[in-house]
């Protein structure tokens, strides 16, 4: 029989953990619960379904492959940005991580479109949550745009400063994406036991 006996040091670490985790699912649980958007929701949810793509759409769906595309769309820019950031960090010259910005930036669009056509189908709590996604990413956006701009001008400095907070701002959308995707309830549910 395998048994775990947690060593002092683990149980010093896991009411940090456990506070954090308790922090981000309280989070979450709110803006699940937060309907004030949800008229705005509803109607571009609406407008993004009504857009004539035809067979577009199943492809942006990712049905041919038979999962959603856009978890595999996101790996162009999150790969590219991570890469620049060690890059930064690792002397390498200035040019790897601009290049990595620019295509991680290039990556984000058919990304984006694909998310979106997949958010227009989901229901209320996710639709809430995936809100918050997409803001995140426009800010993670923001970030590299202007990361790249002081890359461009010879502020490298500058130009990572603004890429770690371009990959902050993406570490918490991937985080909220794949609560989107990968919802789990931590209690039971109420028609079930365990005894």
């Amino acid at each position: 029989m395998n048994t775990y006996t947690p060593t002092p040091a683990s149980n010093e670490k896991a009411p940090a953990l456990e506070t954090a985790s308790a922090w981000w699912l309280k989070a979450l649980d709110r803006i699940e619960r937060s309907d004030g958007a949800d008229p705005a929701i509803r109607a571009l949810q609406r407008r993004i379904r009504s857009l004539p793509l035809g067979k577009a759409r199943d492809l942006l769906h990712g049905r041919p492959l038979g999962h959603p595309v856009h978890p595999v769309l996101v790996h162009v820019p999150i790969g590219c940005w991570l890469s620049a950031a060690v890059l930064d960090i690792v002397p390498a010259g200035r040019r790897a991580p601009t290049t990595l910005t620019v295509v991680g930036l290039a990556g984000i669009a058919p990304a984006a479109i694909a998310g979106w056509v997949d958010w227009a189908d989901l229901p209320p709590e996710q639709a809430r949550v995936g809100l918050v996604h997409a803001a995140s990413n426009v800010a993670a956006v923001a970030f590299y745009t202007v990361s790249l701009a002081a890359r461009l001008r010879g502020h490298s400095t500058k130009g990572r400063l603004w890429s770690l907070g371009g990959l902050t701002a993406v570490a918490v959308s991937g985080a909220l994406g794949g609560h989107v995707a990968y919802r789990q309830r931590s209690e039971p549910l109420p028609h079930l036991t365990f005894d």
